[in-house]
Parts: C-alpha cells; sequence; structure tokens
C-alpha cells in the first residue's frame, strides 16, 4: 500500500479500537508523524502492511495514554 493508504490505515485502526472519532485518531497520527514515526515506514514500502499498521497503531495509542516517556 502507498504511504498514504498505510497512514489511513492506521488511523483507522486508532479510531475502531480504541472508540475513538476520526478527529482524535487523525490527530495522534499526525503527531506521530510530526515526531518522525513514520520516516522508515516511508522509505521501506515492505513496513507498509496490515500487521505493521496493527503494531503501529496500538504503539501510537499506548504512546498517547503514557505522555512523556
Amino acid at each position: 500500500m502507498t504511504y498514504e493508504e498505510y497512514l489511513d490505515e492506521v488511523t483507522t485502526l486508532i479510531a475502531e479500537r480504541y472508540k475513538l472519532i476520526d478527529a482524535a485518531a487523525i490527530r495522534l497520527v499526525m503527531q506521530a508523524q510530526d515526531a518522525e514515526f513514520f520516516v522508515t515506514h516511508d522509505e521501506n514500502p515492505a513496513l507498509r502492511t496490515k500487521q505493521q499498521a496493527q503494531l503501529d497503531a496500538r504503539t501510537i495509542y499506548e504512546q498517547h495514554q503514557r505522555p512523556g516517556l
């Protein structure tokens, strides 16, 4: 999938799994993107899988729950 499709997938997973409104899930993904969380995904298309999206969605959400760590 493309980089943009991958970000959409992660956003959708966060919204669905953690019962967040779309705007909140988008904000989390944008914050992760600003923090360069997805740099390797942009450079390496092999990282843009549904399985990796599930892992990244969990990581991003958990980091949001524990700011400062």
